[in-house]
């Protein structure tokens, strides 16, 4: 049995969500500690992380059904935001979504069985399908990445 609401960290499991502090999705991880000042939002489905215990062994499931994260429709979402060492602030987002089962990954790019750009591969399983960054130190302001795949552009399907 999960709890209702926010964890101290800033997981709510029941809703799929995390609000907080970019460490403190790691725990307050050493290695995270310069991004300690990042505010994060997170959204996931139940086939990234879900809120039940299907399988008796005492962790929320992840991919259930699945053998690993691909075929498995999982996604998840990040924004965070900041305030760079001059005032500016900048924002940045990205939709993370798992391969399909019959996606080919080929130089660091996942592709649909008939040749359509998923994404860039990221750890693993996973192909980034959209990216928009608003930074003014760095020039950027707006999509950098987004692909014909991802979910609302008509092709994503689970």
């Amino acid at each position: 049995m999960i709890a209702t609401g926010y964890d101290q960290w800033g997981y709510n499991y029941q809703a799929n969500m995390f609000n907080g502090k970019y460490c403190d999705s790691y725990r307050d991880a050493a290695w995270c500690q310069p991004y300690k000042d990042v505010n994060l939002s997170m959204k996931w489905n139940d086939g990234w992380l879900s809120n039940k215990d299907c399988d008796d062994d005492g962790l929320l499931d992840r991919h259930f059904g699945f053998p690993s994260y691909i075929g498995s429709g999982a996604w998840l979402t990040n924004h965070q935001s900041g305030v760079n060492d001059d005032g500016t602030k900048w924002t940045y987002f990205t939709k993370i979504v798992a391969a399909p089962a019959d996606a080919n990954k080929v130089g660091g790019v996942w592709y649909t069985a008939d040749g359509v750009e998923i994404g860039s591969a990221i750890w693993g399983d996973f192909a980034t399908v959209q990216t928009v960054l608003n930074d003014p130190n760095y020039g950027e302001h707006g999509l950098l990445e987004k692909s014909p795949f991802s979910p609302g552009f008509g092709v994503y399907k689970p």
